[in-house]
Parts: structure tokens; sequence; C-alpha cells
């Protein structure tokens, strides 16, 4: 076979255009809001290369391949999307944020994979509104850590003094406390037991999610 004689299908420019339409999406989401709070290389080398694959992988099955073309393509996009959703490193543990974009970034790859009878608009919109809302959860909606914190003063624990109790730890501690959850009162030793949940940073969050309440801990709010 004369490898010059090849020709492309006819949808294949069209393709091109919403690959490159995905990079560029993918690219924003990862590193404009993702890694800038993140700093996670590996996650981000995942979920660049994740949305390559799983666009071929998508594109090939449903319009190429000639043994698929007979089946529904609605189904086959779901199938596929249902399995690599699922999908979870089985070596670490995933954080639920890590989790959550590389939901996003497989639900945008299928999206412009599939998206062969979509105008160019109608794409451009949609992953711009997904990357907006993405951009305004990350940085325009406050995000809550919290604080296992022994609190001396058990004057202020009680309710009508709550206002005072805030006032005292934001001082205290320095951070921009929201709530706080009394949980074992010592009368002996007059200490209490508080969770102070406050204004969190991306570390503060990244923290979080890795760390869990000990036995002893939870009893405290049990």
């Amino acid at each position: 076979m004369d490898i010059f004689s090849l020709t492309f299908s006819d949808s294949f420019p069209l393709m091109i255009v919403r690959f490159i339409i995905l990079i560029l999406v993918t690219w924003a989401i990862v590193h404009k809001l993702y890694y800038r709070k993140s700093h996670r290389r590996d996650f981000y080398f995942s979920f660049m290369l994740m949305s390559v694959a799983i666009f071929f992988l998508v594109y090939f099955m449903i319009f190429e391949l000639e043994d698929l073309k007979t089946k529904t393509s609605i189904g086959i996009g779901i199938g596929l999307f249902g399995i690599f959703s699922i999908m979870r490193y089985r070596t670490d543990a995933m954080p639920v944020r890590e989790m959550t974009y590389m939901f996003i970034i497989i639900a945008l790859s299928v999206i412009n994979a599939i998206a062969n009878n979509v105008s160019l608009v109608e794409l451009l919109l949609t992953n711009t509104l997904i990357f907006f809302i993405i951009w305004i959860c990350e940085y325009r909606l406050k995000q809550a850590a919290f604080k296992l914190v022994q609190y001396d003063r058990i004057d202020l624990i009680t309710p009508d003094k709550h206002n005072e109790m805030k006032a005292d730890l934001t001082e205290r501690l320095g951070i921009d406390v929201l709530h706080v959850e009394v949980g074992s009162v010592d009368f002996i030793r007059d200490m209490a037991m508080l969770k102070v949940y406050y204004s969190a940073t991306a570390s503060d969050s990244d923290l979080q999610q890795r760390l869990q309440l000990s036995k002893e801990d939870k009893k405290q709010f049990t």
C-alpha cells in the first residue's frame, strides 16, 4: 500500500479542532485552577494524559472502528464514561478534590470526542461554561477547614456567649472562625474540646483531606 495515497475521513479535520479545544480547556483547568492551589505534579501529569487517552479512545471506538459503527454510540459513550468515572488508583487513596477533577476531565474528554454533530460554537460554550463554574467554586466559594482545640475558658462555651468565644478564638488562633462545636467538657481541669471551623487556605484543605480524626478525638463529638 502506498502510504501517500492514504486519505483522511471527512470528520478528521473537525476532530483535530475538537481535540485542540479539549487540550486548551483541560490545560486551563489543570494548570490555572487545580495546580495553582495543589502543586501536585503527579496529578497534573495524570489529568493531562488521561484527557488525551480518553478522547482518542472514545472517538475511534465510536466513529472510526468498523466493527463498532453498528453499535449505539450513546451506549458506548455512557459505558466508557461509567468505567473511567469509577476508576481509582489502587496504590494510594485519591482525595475527594482530585477525584472531582478527574471526573470533570473524563466528562470533558467524552463530550468533545462524541460531539461530531455539535457546532463549534456550542462546544466552545460548553467547555467555557464548565471552566467558569470550576473557577467560581475554586475562587469565589469559601472553603472550610477545622481544628481540634482544647479550650481553657469554659465560661464562654454556653450558647449565650457563643459570639464571645468565636471572637476569643479568632484573636488567639489568628484565623477567621466560622463556627464552633463544643465536645466533651472537663470541669475538673477547666478544659473543653472544641471543633473550630474556619476559612481555609489551599494547604489547609489538602491537609484536612489527608488527616482523619483519631478514635479518641471522635469520642469527644459522639
